[in-house]
């Protein structure tokens, strides 16, 4: 069975090991991009089958990222789950695009089960 392959941005590095090393026992190959602005060519060159994406970054934020990522034909259809501590980030990633939110501080569980769902 081959693994799953799961792209996270976060401009917070401490996040990115922190999920890195919950979902690679999970059974997951996990990319990481701190830099926002390199995703769209990350995600054609690594092919993530999911990705999880940060709300506020700096440069450009997950929003915009999104709406880049849903204009770009070869992968605009990855599923896209946005984590944010913000109060109306699931409106706004709704909004931009997404397949789900996870708030932040985020339960392990729930972005498995959600990573999960969107996988089947």
């Amino acid at each position: 069975m081959n693994s799953k392959k799961i792209m996270v941005c976060d401009d917070d590095q401490g996040i990115l090991d922190v999920l890195q090393m919950l979902l690679e026992p999970e059974g997951f190959t996990v990319f990481t991009e701190i830099n926002s602005t390199n995703l769209i060519k990350q995600i054609q060159i690594d092919e993530p089958d999911l990705i999880l994406l940060d709300l506020w970054m700096p440069l450009l934020s997950g929003d915009q990222v999104l709406k880049a990522i849903r204009n770009t034909q070869a992968v605009q259809d990855i599923p896209v789950i946005v984590l944010s501590a913000s109060v109306d980030g699931d409106d706004i990633a709704a909004d931009a695009g997404a397949n789900d939110f996870v708030a932040k501080p985020f339960d392990l569980d729930d972005i498995v089960s959600k990573i999960n769902s969107l996988l089947v």
